[in-house]
């Protein structure tokens, strides 16, 4: 049936207690966002895991770093707030064989109501137009077809960058731009604990300005108009220190300024 690997991107944790926190019950690689540089690896519920402690900042980065030294089968990005549900690699294990044709699934990541962009309740396909919805840690994705793609994460979005979120939009449109198969699963895998977000900080200027220079990448000449569609969609759990009309001028500004 193969394996999964947890890749977690984390900043100044304690690996072994993490792994305990987080109900790691796979191999994992765990890059450690820190004030040093080192490598270490132990054993934990019989698994190996693997640990890089890095003073670079930055998720997309991060990412990328566990990506490089990726081993298993299946790949299932991670953070640090991520707990997971017993028996979380068979279950992954399990919906790709029903679903052989799918190269990545996207899986159910229980969140709390304001951070709540999407649950799946059917197995579906994946689109250019709606990709912009999941978060990297509901991707599960075969490693040998992701670096066949050539796909990495961005560096100038996510937490630690320029812009304070989207790598993992830009990730799964590039996959899926290059013609691999994602598809949803009503699957839940783990939950994200409650607590303080890397780069959340509510609904202000930057981030409808860094939502629009998002859009721009994602969706070239059709950005305003999936940007007023976004902000509709989402215009009363969004619109309440902006008004809807505020908040599509600022997303409008990054588009125009295309990340420059």
């Amino acid at each position: 049936m193969g394996t999964v690997q947890v890749l977690a991107s984390v900043v100044d944790k304690e690996p072994r207690r993490l792994a305990e926190e987080m109900h790691i019950e796979s191999d994992a690689v765990i890059v450690n966002q820190c004030d040093r540089y080192g490598a270490e690896t132990f054993c934990f519920q019989n698994r190996n895991i693997q640990v890089f402690h890095m003073a670079e900042r930055g998720v997309g980065l991060s990412r990328n770093t566990a990506l490089m030294r990726a081993d298993g089968d299946i790949c299932l990005f991670s953070d640090q707030d991520i707990v997971y549900k017993p028996g979380y690699e068979q279950m992954i294990l399990q919906a790709f064989e029903a679903c052989p044709s799918a190269d990545m699934i996207v899986f159910n990541i229980e969140v709390g109501e304001e951070r709540r962009t999407y649950h799946n309740t059917e197995k579906k396909r994946v689109r250019w137009y709606n990709c912009g919805r999941y978060g990297a840690v509901s991707f599960a994705v075969k490693r040998e077809k992701l670096l066949e793609s050539g796909v990495t994460f961005s560096l100038l979005f996510g937490g630690g960058a320029k812009y304070s979120a989207g790598e993992d939009s830009l990730f799964l449109k590039q996959f899926l731009d290059k013609g691999y198969r994602v598809y949803t699963s009503p699957v839940t895998i783990g939950r994200e604990r409650e607590g303080d977000s890397t780069w959340f900080s509510g609904y202000h200027e930057k981030f409808f300005y860094d939502r629009g220079v998002l859009y721009h990448f994602l969706y070239g000449r059709l950005a305003s108009l999936l940007a007023l569609r976004f902000l509709l969609a989402h215009r009363e759990k969004m619109c309440r220190k902006l008004s809807v009309r505020e908040a599509y001028h600022v997303m409008r500004e990054g588009i125009k300024s295309k990340g420059k």
